[in-house]
């Protein structure tokens, strides 16, 4: 019995996955009306998972439920990327300012070899915006791991699927990725400096920038 209770829930977290992506990717665009039936016959599934796929995507901001209309891909407005960037520049740079005092010698270890990822995908011969974008979303991400506060790393990777929605607008940004590396080894210089305050005002300068690029 306990297999077949969890088996619908299996499905529909499997459907919003595939949906997360092909918002991520742009293949639903934001504002685009969400075809129920048609994904539904193309995945092979009845309504019933679907629709709970769209909750679910819904409940983590990337699917606007429009009354009588239907399902649409969200438009993040330049309110709701302020907003959301503001949220995650206090969260994440909490964050950094305690892995500066708190990291162990390996975590660093960890985060520089993160860190020479992202160099080695913004050199111009081999420069790839969605290989920068997945391995910064790893560094910051590690970099919460370290920090060790599960609530924080809730509302960060919940704050995260928002900011993807407008990611391929600020990466385009001339420039911008160049930009960001250097932000980057900036906030490495601080954490290899153990100099939590530096850390945390790198953070901050690097959310405020981001936000620049993506409005």
């Amino acid at each position: 019995m306990a297999a077949l209770s969890l088996a619908p829930r299996a499905l529909y977290e499997e459907v919003a996955e595939l949906l997360r992506q092909r918002i991520f990717s742009r293949e639903l665009e934001p504002g685009s009306w969400i075809d129920e039936l048609k994904i539904a016959h193309d995945y092979g599934i009845s309504r019933t998972p679907m629709r709970e796929a769209l909750k679910v995507l819904a409940t983590e901001g990337l699917v606007t439920m429009k009354v009588r209309r239907g399902a649409y891909v969200t438009e993040v407005s330049e309110r709701d990327l302020a907003d959301v960037y503001h949220l995650l520049s206090l969260l994440e740079s909490d964050a950094a300012g305690f892995v500066a005092q708190r990291a162990d010698d390996a975590q660093m270890d960890e985060l520089k070899a993160l860190h020479q990822e992202l160099e080695d995908a913004a050199q111009p011969e081999q420069r790839d915006h969605e290989r920068f974008f997945e391995i910064n979303e790893r560094f910051h991400m590690r970099l919460l791991d370290i920090a060790d506060n599960r609530w924080r790393n809730q509302m960060v990777a919940d704050l995260r699927k928002v900011m993807k929605l407008n990611r391929h607008n600020s990466l385009l940004k001339t420039g911008r990725i160049q930009e960001s590396l250097e932000e980057h080894r900036a906030i490495m210089a601080a954490l290899a400096a153990r100099n939590p305050q530096a850390c945390t005002q790198r953070m901050q300068e690097h959310f405020s920038n981001g936000l620049e690029a993506a409005v």
